[in-house]
């Protein structure tokens, strides 16, 4: 009884545990970050194959804009005695200092007598342009120079050699009587728009004809003939309407080479195009 008396007393704590919890929400932040960038990827991808050369490049210089910086003297009296550190004297580093001179005035010019970022900016005007000339032939802007009937002969495309238009047959309105170059009146009627879109602009003018494959093997088969001699009759029918001889800058036929459609043999392949071309710089 004594021993057990003088026994220690042991306490025993149990600590009861309601699980593992939570770890914090580290992992939210970088599974938002991950999203994310998973969709700029993917805008990435969609700007990359939705646009042009041309758009993509004034889409760069959103993101990459230059700060112009005033080379002029300020004027005052302090450290640098009223000179500019751009000047000769200050910065003799650069041969030139931040002063103009004849030699950066001459390289600052294009070969043409623009200014150095002339071509940018009229790059970007033409570029307006050649949208509005779409957006009048589809009426995308409200209004349209072709009525309705004519719209459904028209397809406009905006590429990197310019704006391609395409007149094509539709079912039971042909645009040249069967088997020659004779247009209908409703190519004449087509030609007669083109013709006054195409005074908006000064741009040269490509005209490539298009026929479709005939059905059967012929042993005089006409189709490189066909189209070269439709193309030229749209020359001579721009010209007729007002159109400059000097815009035409090739008349080409592709006979049925480069069909629209899938089947080689469908009317839709029959077409002409007429490309107001991009200036070349």
């Amino acid at each position: 009884m004594s021993a057990q008396a003088n026994a220690p007393i042991i306490i025993k704590k149990v600590k009861k545990s309601g699980g593992e919890g939570h770890h914090g929400g580290a992992w939210k932040v970088a599974y938002a970050d991950f999203v994310t960038a998973m969709m700029a990827f993917f805008m990435l991808m969609w700007l990359l194959n939705a646009t042009t050369e041309k758009q993509r490049k004034g889409i760069a210089d959103y993101f990459s804009p230059t700060i112009p910086v005033n080379r002029v003297s300020g004027g005052g009296q302090d450290a640098f005695g009223g000179d500019s550190v751009f000047t000769e004297e200050s910065l003799a580093q650069t041969g030139q200092g931040g002063l103009p001179s004849p030699a950066q005035d001459a390289n600052s010019e294009a070969p043409d007598g623009g200014a150095g970022d002339g071509n940018e900016i009229d790059e970007a005007a033409e570029a307006r342009a050649l949208e509005e000339i779409e957006e009048v032939l589809t009426g995308r802007s409200g209004e349209s120079m072709a009525s309705d009937l004519l719209q459904r002969h028209i397809v406009t495309e905006l590429t990197d050699e310019g704006l391609v238009i395409e007149l094509f047959d539709i079912d039971g309105e042909p645009l040249f009587d069967a088997g020659t170059a004779q247009p209908t009146a409703v190519m004449v009627e087509l030609v007669g728009v083109m013709a006054k879109v195409f005074d908006l602009v000064t741009n040269g003018v490509a005209i490539e004809g298009h026929t479709r494959a005939e059905p059967i093997v012929l042993a005089q088969n006409t189709v490189w003939e066909m189209s070269n001699a439709r193309a030229d009759r749209i020359r001579q029918l721009l010209g007729d309407e007002g159109l400059s001889p000097r815009r035409v800058q090739r008349v080409t036929g592709h006979a049925d080479r480069q069909p629209a459609a899938r089947n080689p043999m469908a009317l839709r392949n029959n077409r002409i195009e007429l490309i107001l071309l991009r200036t070349k710089r």
